[in-house]
This record gives C-alpha cells, structure tokens and sequence, in this order.
C-alpha cells in the first residue's frame, strides 16, 4: 500500500486499508467500524463511499484505528479537513498543511507547483513578459504590469519560474521560456484555477472603467438556450480557444500581454424547477 503522503483523498486511503487488510485477513466493514468505536457496522463503508463525513472525534479514531501515528497522523488530519472544507480558502489552507508535512518529513512531495502557479495573477504574466524582454529589470517589468506591482514582487515571481523549470535564465535580466508545462489535475486544481478566475473576473471589471475602448474589446449576449443548445456553444467556445492559441504562436514576439476571458453562465433557473 502506498505512502499516505501520496494521497490527495481520505477516502480513498481509507478504502485502499480496507482492501489491503481483507485481502490478508477475515477483515470485514464491521470490524472497521468497531476497531474505530463506532456502533453502525457500515459506518466506515459509508464514509469511503462519501455518503457520510468524519467529525473530528471519528478522524482521531479512524486514524488510531488505522495505526497512523507521528507525520502520518498528521497529514491524515489535514487530508481529512482539505476533502471536507465547503470553502476554498480552508480547502488551500489544509492543502498546504499538508504539502508541508510531506516536505517536512522529506517524503515525497505534492506537486504544489500548478498551485503556486494559478495562485497569482503575476506568475503566469511575467512567465509571458519577461521572456520577450531581454534584459529588462525587475523594475522595467513592475512598471509595465496591470495592476502596478513592485519590483520585489517581480523578483520573487520570476525567481519562482526558474525554480520550477518554467522559466531559463540566459543572462542577466534575461530569460527564455522553458517546454515544462503546469500540470491541471489532482484534488487541488480546481480550487486554485477558480481562485484564478476571481482574479482574472474582477481585472476584466475594472477594466471597462480603467482601460481605453480602443485597447480592450468588451462584449456580451444574452440568450435563451436548450440543453442541448449550451453544449453547442461550449463546443463552439473550446474550438475558438484552440484558434485563439493558435493564432498567437504563429507570431514572433509580442507587444502587450492580454487576458481572454470565455465566460458563459446562467442568469436564471432552470425554467422546469418552476413547474
């Protein structure tokens, strides 16, 4: 079985002791349950079925029931509140409790990188920036960005990208961008790409009232739509994207970087919950 640093699911941990100890032994759901001090027999089966959650009480005896101890105890913890926070704030606070248990203990580490990457607008900006210009400094690249930022802020971000192979320092001020992609999976992802586009969602706010029309193109539809309507149009919406893409990579170069914001959400109900 593998390590529980390697796991982004309580459940799927728990499971994963569950089929481990019957394959070996008479091992039963019932005796999951009592070995943790819970009266229902299927308790425990509910909980790795995600049907029902773990108090805080239920994670101490799961665990001691598990035989988790020292760092393992610990991530377990956080690995049981990151699956159970409602909010995304508290879901990336216990994430990175724990990628700092892994990375404590020397075991293997979460991949925080895409994480880091999507947690601020800046990262994946001066990625693009800094790249097409040789030799700017940190101030050169702070004085171009919308909204201003410092100089510091700038050093910190493109320190980061040469860390994580995401930028190549040439020379002095000067960078290339490196093949390494950022990954987009794990439990983690959604939450720091939705944190993304709160970002990205209140940039294009402030832009209708802070940018010139003549540099920025703002438009809308408001349209009544079928289910099988709305899957058309998100189909049509993935294909423009790769067009989008496209077009930019066939260009040497670049003058301004821009942010292209694909939004389409609903204004009402469902028309059916009102009947």
């Amino acid at each position: 079985m593998k390590s529980i640093i390697e796991y982004e699911n309580f459940r799927t941990y728990m499971q994963d002791f569950y089929d481990q100890r019957k394959r070996c032994s008479a091992f039963s759901w019932r005796e999951f349950s009592r070995l943790a001090g819970f009266s229902s027999p299927i308790y425990i089966k509910l909980v790795c079925e995600g049907k029902s959650n773990l108090s805080r009480i239920g994670v101490e005896r799961v665990a001691a029931a598990m035989g988790l101890a020292g760092y393992d105890l610990v991530y377990f913890r956080s690995l049981v509140a990151f699956c159970q926070a409602k909010k995304d704030a508290d879901k990336m606070r216990a994430y990175e409790e724990m990628v700092k248990v892994a990375s404590a203990n020397k075991v293997r580490e979460l991949d925080n990188v895409p994480l880091l990457f999507y947690e601020s607008w800046r990262i994946p900006v001066l990625r693009e920036l800094a790249a097409h210009m040789p030799g700017a400094t940190p101030g050169d690249l702070a004085r171009l960005c919308y909204p201003k930022i410092s100089a510091a802020e700038v050093k910190d971000s493109l320190a980061f990208l040469v860390k994580e192979g995401l930028l190549k320092k040439t020379s002095e001020n000067s960078y290339a961008q490196c093949e390494k992609r950022v990954r987009v999976s794990g439990e983690a992802m959604p939450i720091a790409v939705r944190a993304m586009h709160r970002q990205m969602a209140e940039f294009a706010k402030n832009a209708v009232d802070d940018i010139p029309s003549s540099e920025r193109n703002i438009s809308g539809l408001t349209l009544g739509l079928t289910s099988r309507a709305y899957q058309r149009v998100i189909s049509e919406l993935e294909s423009f994207r790769q067009k989008i893409i496209a077009i930019a990579t066939e260009e040497d170069g670049m003058d301004q970087v821009y942010r292209l914001n694909l939004q389409l959400f609903p204004l009402t109900r469902n028309k059916r919950e009102a009947v």
